[in-house]
């Protein structure tokens, strides 16, 4: 293991969505005018296949039921070669912006599809834009009964879009059987910083994610969570007309080093799959 760092293994996600899905753009891309954009998730997905292939390593891809109903074999593919699928909900709606029989009915239809779809039981659940927070909680209540284990939910930083910074940083029982396990965050100055993956990690420079990441499980024992998403490989992807340039921004910058970077941090720490790692655990 290079750098020193604790033979931890830390969890590798892939939240499946498309360039056209991210919240950001929700103001600029009607819901109505998903079918009429190119799709491109599906070639951008197989891409992050054979690169997780290339260094023998499993991960965890939060899907959306959207792209699952187009895309069948893809969801097939990424369970034969051994990743785990797991819930993106359906249609990339915040849980913040639902109600709570709303919510209900999206996180079973998308476990629904998923299950059909892969043969395997959807344990996980990933909030589009990490929308619990403390305003909608009984969303942990809607995950358990709808039969989810784990939950990914939360991310413990200050954020203008999201956060829950008040928020334990490590895995926790959330309700009874459901396990809460929040985005990864080094303590320091105070305060919860970002260290997991997104566009923190485009922004960043490679060194200082690797530094942050290797001090977690060095200090803190954790396991870390990465995410990333399919189209942060996209250099070609269609540009959104109409954004403002902070989110222009942190949508673009620097998508042609995800990539090579990504690849880097496969060599660098040992990384699985969200249900090996946590539910085993704590089966054990």
């Amino acid at each position: 293991m290079s750098l020193g760092v604790a033979p931890l293994v830390n969890a590798l996600t892939i939240d499946v969505e498309d360039y056209f899905q991210v919240s950001a753009f929700a103001p600029h891309i009607a819901r109505s005018e998903w079918n009429t954009r190119e799709c491109r998730v599906e070639r951008n997905v197989y891409r992050m296949l054979d690169m997780l292939s290339d260094h023998d390593t499993k991960a965890t891809f939060f899907t959306l039921g959207w792209i699952a109903q187009r895309y069948p074999q893809l969801v097939r593919d990424i369970v034969q070669q051994g990743h785990e699928v797991a819930s993106h909900g359906y249609g990339h709606e915040r849980a913040s912006d639902q109600s709570e029989e709303a919510f209900f009915s999206d996180i079973q239809l998308a476990k629904s599809i998923l299950e059909d779809l892969s043969g395997t039981e959807v344990k996980g659940y990933r909030a589009p834009s990490f929308s619990i927070g403390s305003s909608n909680l009984w969303a942990f209540d809607c995950l358990a009964r709808a039969g989810y284990r784990y939950s990914s939910s939360i991310y413990p930083i200050a954020h203008d879009h999201y956060g829950m910074p008040d928020s334990p940083r490590f895995a926790y029982e959330v309700r009874p059987g459901l396990l809460e396990v929040p985005i990864t965050t080094l303590r320091a100055f105070g305060r919860n910083l970002p260290s997991s993956g997104g566009g923190y990690f485009r922004l960043l420079p490679y060194a200082l994610s690797r530094w942050m990441l290797g001090r977690v499980n060095r200090n803190d024992g954790q396991a870390g969570i990465f995410y990333c998403h399919p189209w942060e490989i996209d250099t070609e992807q269609p540009r959104v007309a109409g954004i403002s340039a902070k989110t222009r921004f942190r949508h673009y910058v620097n998508i042609a080093r995800v990539e090579g970077r990504m690849r880097q941090l496969m060599r660098d720490f040992k990384w699985g799959r969200m249900d090996q790692i946590f539910l085993d655990r704590v089966a054990q």
